[in-house]
């Protein structure tokens, strides 16, 4: 079983002491040992990934930690700050490839209280780790409209606003009244919609901030006309992308054309290096058949992004965030990386 450290300090077993014990030898050894009893979320040593990312690969990072508190939250950048140990967020994994090696320092998901969803006059609150089909089922039962967009979208509302996920002429980042933001030397910073920027699947939040909360400015609509529209989208989502296999949403963001028209006219749909396939449905996605290693959707993407460059000239740029180290040369992917 897992180890699952609570500040209660429960019990572990056999195999939790096996993971525990394997911190002793890498450099987040310190960082376990100051948050072990003293957070009320959970400490995972070496968790593998592919059990939280939506494509279902990735190696294990050194610790995972479920922040379930803001001062679960604090404590642990601070005590990554101050042992100079690498940290990363996670929220339903959707948009990142995590290399097979892992990450090697402190992956942290929001918890318990940045999950909950609060009805207010303007609309609906959400903390940041909120999912985002869940949000949009709130905003149902409450007959608000604004979000029927979303759905299927996944991912959680922090990476939502933070790359301003949208689709159909929608986007997150229009709903957007207000966001809190947790930054660097630990404060919390309250931004108005006239603070924020939003752009293609882009957003004026540094890379260093951690969305924990919103407000999306949403209004009463008639429930039959909202789920309708729902159902319409929904519906289109099934018909035209892949649903049966893994993957990671769209792999590339649209330049003046749509970026799957590029990759099909290029000759790509259907192209696959192991079990990484382009998807023959849609072109941006690249999904997981079987049992696809990180790297050999890595050198996917960076196969399609230079054919595409070799014939229409364009060069595509990722949607996708790359966690991580690979083998092949991260200079022909045109993304950044984190780890």
């Amino acid at each position: 079983m897992d180890v699952r450290a609570r500040a209660a300090g429960g019990a572990r077993g056999g195999r939790g002491r096996q993971r525990g014990d394997a911190l002793k030898a890498n450099p987040t050894s310190r960082a376990y040992t100051r948050l072990y009893g003293n957070i009320s979320g959970l400490l995972l040593p070496n968790e593998p990934l592919s059990r939280y990312t939506t494509l279902r690969v990735g190696g294990p990072a050194k610790l995972l930690v479920v922040a379930d508190t803001l001062h679960d939250l604090s404590l642990t950048l601070d005590v990554c700050a101050s042992e100079g140990v690498a940290w990363s967020i996670i929220g339903k994994g959707s948009n990142i490839l995590v290399s097979d090696e892992g990450f090697d320092g402190v992956m942290i998901q929001l918890g318990a209280d940045f999950r909950k969803i609060k009805r207010v006059p303007d609309g609906l609150q959400a903390g940041g780790g909120v999912a985002l089909p869940v949000l949009v089922q709130a905003a149902v039962r409450e007959e608000l409209r604004g979000l029927a967009f979303a759905v299927g979208i996944p991912g959680t509302i922090g990476g939502a606003i933070a790359g301003n996920a949208g689709a159909y002429g929608s986007a997150v980042g229009d709903l957007i009244g207000s966001v809190t933001l947790y930054g660097p030397y630990g404060k919390l910073r309250h931004c108005n919609r006239s603070e924020l920027r939003f752009g293609y699947r882009s957003s004026s939040t540094g890379t260093d901030d951690i969305i924990v909360e919103a407000l999306f400015q949403l209004h009463p609509g008639d429930p039959a006309e909202i789920r309708g529209e729902m159902e319409r989208h929904f519906k289109k989502r099934k018909t035209t992308q892949p649903t049966g296999f893994p993957s990671a949403g769209s792999v590339f963001k649209n330049p003046d054309r749509p970026a799957g028209l590029l990759i099909e006219q290029a000759g790509l749909k259907g192209a696959s290096i192991g079990d990484a396939r382009v998807s023959e449905r849609h072109a941006n996605f690249i999904i997981n058949t079987g049992n696809a290693r990180a790297e050999e959707i890595f050198s996917l993407i960076r196969m399609v992004r230079q054919r595409v460059e070799e014939v229409h000239g364009v060069q595509l740029e990722p949607e996708i965030r790359m966690i991580g180290s690979f083998e092949t040369d991260r200079s022909d992917v045109g993304t950044s990386f984190s780890g």
